[in-house]
């Protein structure tokens, strides 16, 4: 059974009841509707973010019912939103990414209708690259309005750290990062500050096989799924440099969230972190001033690449029209200048906007966010703008799951062989599919 099926299935439960029969909530005498948004922006800089929008749908007159889920990537607030869905209790809109996208639709729960004015007078064709549209459409029809773009495969350091440890430079190839985790190390500092949570370890494993295998190697692998590049031998060399770069990962980093890892590097108790750019929200929110009190360099190996997560909002059927103008408020909210400006600033991330990335400066954003935006339109053209396998925008997460474990696993068992796990890639990948 494949991944879409296996959601229908679970869903079709919800078919049964009416959605009328839960109601979202009580409305406030004067508000224009009510709409609950289930999302998982619960750190410090991402809740800041988030408070932009509802500050602003509230304005509009508008009841926000904040839906926040924290925890495990968004693993969690997936688990939440299926339950709801089970219940015929789906919120109004709901953050959901990549391929799970069209997953939802497919089961008939998703609005295609709701968006088509907004996406029409505001030109959404037009402001948006191919990639990013095309993430948020089923059958030619948006269901959902796409909030930012990540970048995901950027390394972050502290240079104040670097500078104790006696290194001079950010790493640009791989022997050159194991030499300043050495230095780090043999300073007392942690050299790469790391959470070992499932998604976590795969967001170093992508960054490592797109640093040995290449743009054409890493879509061969976790876009495509292409047995013979999940199990070859450029797959068990990346496994092989992935076992070392975890021999630099934070000890006490088992199972903690990524921001209390980030910590440590602005703290300046590590020198290192592997995450992508939602890391710098919790920089902006400690007062950090990117260039100055930080660096973002592309993960070594990695910096004709661009591998992106894009966040975006869903929006679910609804009977009650107030919940459907609240939906059309927040896509009209999201999609505009200021919006995208002040909420990326916040996040850490780029807008969606082509407009906004070809003059960045000219919106106040930073130089990572400036850098980000340069390379996002570089590789559009060059091929090497590629979806973020950990982060939900490449492959079902029936698929991602499969990757998880075999990923994690091998990070967690210091006597794995990489050629074994290359052929447990293949095996599990296809089961999964």
């Amino acid at each position: 059974m494949n991944a879409i099926s296996r959601l229908a299935t679970v869903i079709s439960l919800a078919s049964l009841l009416p959605l009328s029969a839960f109601p979202l909530s009580t409305l406030a005498a004067d508000s224009k509707g009510s709409v609950e948004v289930v999302h998982w922006w619960t750190s410090g800089g991402e809740k800041a973010a988030v408070d932009v929008l509802k500050a602003q749908v509230e304005k509009d007159g508008f009841t926000w019912k904040d839906g926040a889920v924290a925890g495990g990537g968004g693993a969690t607030a997936m688990t939440v939103l299926k339950s709801r869905a089970v219940a015929g209790n789906p919120p109004g809109v709901a953050q959901i990414k990549g391929p799970d996208i069209q997953e939802w639709a497919s089961t008939g729960l998703l609005d295609t209708d709701v968006l088509k004015d907004a996406a029409k007078t505001e030109k959404w064709d037009s402001l948006l690259d191919k990639k990013v549209s095309d993430t948020v459409k089923y059958e030619g029809d948006y269901v959902a309005v796409p909030v930012n773009i990540h970048r995901v495969n950027w390394l972050w350091i502290n240079p104040e750290v670097f500078k104790k440890a006696g290194i001079e430079k950010a790493p640009t190839t791989l022997q050159e990062f194991y030499a300043a985790g050495d230095k780090l190390k043999a300073a007392g500092f942690i050299a790469l500050a790391h959470g070992g949570q499932p998604w976590q370890d795969s967001t170093v494993f992508e960054a490592v096989v797109l640093s040995v295998m290449g743009v054409d190697g890493y879509k061969k692998a976790l876009v495509d799924l292409d047995n013979g590049a999940l199990t070859g031998p450029e797959m068990v060399k990346a496994l092989t440099e992935l076992k070392k770069v975890a021999t630099y990962m934070d000890a006490d980093g088992k199972g903690q969230d990524w921001n209390l890892e980030a910590a440590k590097v602005i703290n300046g108790k590590a020198g290192m972190q592997i995450m992508g750019d939602w890391a710098k929200s919790e920089w902006t929110a400690a007062k950090k001033v990117a260039g100055k009190d930080y660096e973002c360099v592309a993960f070594p190996g990695t910096d004709k690449a661009f591998t992106y997560n894009i966040d975006s909002l869903a929006v679910f059927k609804q009977k009650d029209k107030g919940t459907a103008a609240a939906q059309q408020d927040i896509a009209k909210i999201v999609l505009g200048e200021n919006f995208q400006k002040v909420f990326s600033i916040n996040k850490g991330s780029i807008p969606v906007r082509i407009d906004m990335l070809s003059d960045m400066g000219k919106y106040g954003f930073d130089s990572c966010a400036q850098t980000a935006a340069k390379d996002f339109l570089a590789d559009a053209k060059s091929g090497g703008l590629q979806p973020s396998m950990a982060h939900n925008m490449a492959t079902t997460l029936a698929v991602q799951g499969a990757f998880f474990d075999v990923v994690t696993n091998f990070i967690n068992d210091p006597k794995a062989d990489p050629a074994i796990a290359a052929k447990q890639l293949g095996t599990a990948v296809k089961a999964a599919k």
